[in-house]
């Protein structure tokens, strides 16, 4: 089973994502902020990361830089969800390193797909 840790400041946000996730089975972990996403990335070493990009502190592309450039965690997948969703948005976010990025609000097929894709 995969662990996703979902890091999303906003409590609505993070309750449809793990529901979704739900029922597809994965193990889920959850963080508010960026810092707190590192702390428990190094806790628990998940096999994929949904990253918010409007986070308090760093933002979710600074938070997504700062993985994909450490040795230890370069190899986890991203999946970028933000409100951000214009084609500028979504090219820097590929640019920091992400797998993926997803429009809020997120379809919950195409959800399901990414992390199907990126877990397998």
């Amino acid at each position: 089973m995969a662990n996703v840790l979902i890091v999303d400041d906003s409590s609505t946000e993070r309750k449809i994502l793990v529901s979704y996730l739900q029922e597809i089975g994965v193990s889920i972990t959850t963080a508010e902020s960026g810092e707190e996403a590192l702390t428990k990335i190094s806790q628990i070493n998940p096999d994929l990361i949904i990253l918010d990009v409007v986070l308090p502190g760093k933002s979710g592309f600074e938070i997504c830089r700062e993985i994909k450039s450490n040795d230890n965690t370069n190899k986890i997948p991203i999946i970028i969800c933000s409100t951000k969703g214009s084609e500028m948005d979504k090219f820097w976010g590929m640019k920091q390193g992400a797998d993926a990025y997803l429009p809020k609000p997120v379809n919950k097929d195409e959800l399901f797909s990414t992390v199907k894709k990126l877990t397998a």
